[in-house]
């Protein structure tokens, strides 16, 4: 699955692109990166890499998806792709791993609000963001990280999610209507459903699905809706 606009100069420390693959997935070591920058340099280039392939899959789909294509678009040798990344599907799954580092960071954020209420609203719209500002990005993506099996990205998303779901129903008045673990559970399972299918259709209009979401979600708790 983000409040979130996918920066392309995100910040964080040296490598934290690439922090997330510690081989947990079914293709094992073809899917972790060669290594981790450890000067501001090789970070910066790794950043320009992961986004000359997010403009890639963007502009030539899956079938144009080249490292060849990566580098040119990128403006680096080939071998400087090679130097971090021993293949494409290397190179997907660090650029899946930048996706959800935003995700998971907007989520957080959003557990921290003023109010309950508020905090799941800006968890609606983050999910809703992450699909839909760079829209044919996340759908090939999503797909991606189904194929490759990157278990270590999709339950950093669950966690980060139901802990945030967790901390906001424990302020919520009244309480949710179950436990609140299962509460946290339904609620994931809405907004991920909801807005994954959503990308699947192609829709564009964030605002009618982020309205459509927080009707479910605050209409499971019970809670009253604001248009606004």
């Amino acid at each position: 699955m983000g409040l979130l606009e996918r920066r392309n100069d995100a910040p964080g420390r040296p490598g934290a692109e690439l922090a997330f693959m510690t081989g947990r997935t079914a293709r094992g070591p073809a899917l972790k990166p060669r290594k981790n920058p450890e000067q501001s340099r090789s970070a910066e280039t790794v950043r320009t890499i992961l986004e000359g392939a997010a403009r890639v899959l963007e502009e030539r789909g899956l079938t144009g998806y080249t490292t060849n294509a990566v580098a040119e678009r990128a403006g680096v040798s080939v071998g400087s792709v090679y130097q971090y990344f021993p293949g494409k599907e290397a190179l997907t799954a660090a650029l899946v791993a930048r996706e959800t580092g935003l995700l998971i960071a907007a989520v957080q954020a959003a557990s921290e609000a003023e109010t309950p209420e508020l905090g799941l609203r800006r968890i609606v719209q983050a999910a809703v963001a992450h699909q839909l500002s760079r829209p044919r990005l996340a759908l090939l993506l999503d797909r991606e990280e189904n194929r490759l099996q990157l278990a270590d990205s999709l339950d950093a998303v669950h966690r980060a999610i139901a802990g945030a779901l967790l901390a906001l129903l424990a302020r919520l008045e009244p309480g949710p209507p179950v436990e609140a673990e299962i509460a946290a559970g339904d609620l994931f399972a809405l907004v991920r459903g909801m807005v994954d299918a959503a990308g699947e259709r192609g829709e564009r209009a964030g605002d009618a699905l982020e309205h459509r979401v927080l009707r479910a979600v605050f209409g499971y708790l019970g809670l009253p809706h604001a248009a606004n």
